[in-house]
C-alpha cells in the first residue's frame, strides 16, 4: 500500500508491503510520485522484487507447517491424513530451516532420505508416487501461504525432480479372497467392518464417500443414494442394488437420525482396520481402494455402457474411468474359447511360404 506526504516543498512517498522491505523514494511532482509508487506495486504483484530478509530469516518452516496445519488443514475433507502427514514431516530437520535460507537442494536431500527410509511395517522404501502425495500438501501450503498470507517466498518444490513411474494397479480379487475377508470380520471388534467391504463392492464408492453417508443421503423407497460431494468436487446420485440398500438397513440403528452416519468410522480408524484384516485373511497386495476396482470392473461385465458405469462411479474423462476396469482374465478367456467352437461363416486362403491356410470367418 502506498502513502504520499508533502515534505520540504517535496512529494514523498513509501509503499509498504508485508514481507518485503519498505520502499522510499520523494519527487517534486506528485504525478511522479504516485506512477512510482504504481510501479513498485506492481513490481510486488509480478513478484519482481526481492523479499524482506529480516522476515523471512524471522520464520522457520515448522512456524509455516504448523500455521497451515492448525488454519488451513482442518477445513479440508482429507484433513485427519494430511494431519498425520505434516506430523511425520514437522520431525526431520530440514524443519528447522529458515524460509530465507530454504531452497530446493534442501527437500531433494529430504527426498533422498524418504525414498531410502523403509515403510510402516514392510521391508520395501517408501516409492516415488507415494512420496508425491505427501509433498502434494506442502506444495499447496508455499502457494497459499504466498496468496493468502502475502509471505513472500518461492515454492522450493516447483524445480524438484521425482520421477514417478504410471504404477496402475489392477488388482482385483481373486477366487475365495472375498470369503477369507468376511470370514476375518468375524474375528474383529468393529462389526461395521464386513458391512463397509460388501457395501464397496455394491456401490463402487470411495472410502470417503462410504464413510460420510448420512441416513438422509439415502431413498430407501426409489434405491438410489446422493453423494453432496464426492472428490472431483461434483454432487452425483447412484442407484442402489437391493443388496445394498439391505446393507444400510441392517446397520441403521434403532430410531436413529437422519444426519447420522450409516458407518460412524474415521477413516484413520478404517485403515488400521483394514491392516488387520488382511492380515487376518492372509491377503497380500489388497488396499481397499482396490475394491472400487472390482466393483467398476463388475458393472462393466454386467452389461452397463461407459456412461452409465460413469455416472455411478463419478468418473468425468473416459480416461480415468478405464484405469479402474479391469477385465476378468478367466472371463475373457472363456469367451475366446466358446467363439472357437463356434461354426464359421465364410472361408479364405491365405498363401504364405510355409503352405496354405485356410481361415473361417465367424458370422
Amino acid at each position: 500500500m502506498a502513502t504520499l506526504r508533502k515534505r520540504n516543498g517535496k512529494w514523498q512517498v513509501q509503499v509498504r508491503r508485508q514481507g518485503f522491505p519498505v520502499q522510499t523514494r520523494s519527487f517534486v511532482s506528485k504525478a511522479d510520485a504516485n506512477e512510482w509508487a504504481r510501479t513498485i506495486e506492481r513490481q510486488h504483484d509480478r513478484h519482481e522484487l526481492g523479499p524482506d530478509r529480516k522476515a523471512l530469516k524471522a520464520m522457520t518452516l515448522t512456524d509455516l507447517v504448523t500455521r497451515y496445519r492448525d488454519e488451513v488443514v482442518p477445513k479440508k475433507k482429507g484433513s485427519a491424513v494430511e494431519t498425520i502427514l505434516l506430523n511425520r514431516f514437522l520431525r526431520y530437520p530440514i524443519c528447522q530451516k529458515t524460509l530465507y535460507d530454504l531452497t530446493t537442494a534442501d527437500f531433494a536431500t529430504y527426498r533422498d532420505q524418504r525414498l531410502s527410509e523403509p515403510k510402516h511395517r514392510s521391508d520395501k522404501p517408501v516409492n516415488p508416487k507415494s512420496l508425491k502425495r505427501e509433498l502434494s500438501p506442502l506444495s499447496h501450503m508455499f502457494r497459499h501461504a504466498v496468496v493468502e498470507w502475502e509471505i513472500p517466498l518461492r515454492n522450493p518444490l516447483d524445480g524438484l525432480k521425482l520421477r514417478v513411474v504410471d504404477n496402475k494397479r489392477e488388482r482385483r480379487l481373486r477366487a475365495g479372497e472375498l470369503e477369507r475377508l468376511l470370514e476375518a470380520t468375524k474375528k474383529g471388534r468393529n462389526k461395521l467392518v464386513a458391512p463397509l467391504v460388501l457395501f464397496a463392492l455394491e456401490t463402487a464408492m470411495r472410502r470417503g464417500e462410504i464413510l460420510s453417508i448420512q441416513f438422509r443421503h439415502v431413498d430407501f423407497e426409489r434405491l438410489s443414494l446422493v453423494i453432496p460431494e464426492s472428490k472431483s468436487g461434483y454432487s452425483r446420485i447412484i442407484p442402489l442394488t437391493k443388496r445394498a440398500v439391505s446393507i444400510l438397513e441392517a446397520v441403521r440403528p434403532a430410531g436413529a437420525k437422519a444426519t447420522n452416519l450409516a458407518f460412524p468410522v474415521t477413516p484413520v480408524a478404517m485403515r488400521l482396520q483394514w491392516d488387520r484384516l488382511t492380515e487376518r485373511a492372509g491377503i497380500d497386495g489388497l488396499n481397499f481402494h482396490d475394491l472400487r476396482h472390482e466393483a467398476i470392473s463388475r458393472l462393466f461385465e454386467l452389461g452397463l455402457t461407459v456412461p452409465e458405469v460413469a455416472s455411478i462411479s463419478g468418473h468425468r474423462t473416459i480416461a480415468q474411468l478405464m484405469r479402474y476396469s479391469h477385465a476378468s482374465q478367466e472371463a475373457v478367456r472363456a469367451k475366446l474359447i466358446d467363439n472357437d467352437g463356434e461354426p464359421g461363416g465364410h472361408a479364405f486362403v491365405i498363401d504364405t511360404a510355409r503352405g496354405q491356410h485356410t481361415v473361417e470367418l465367424i458370422d
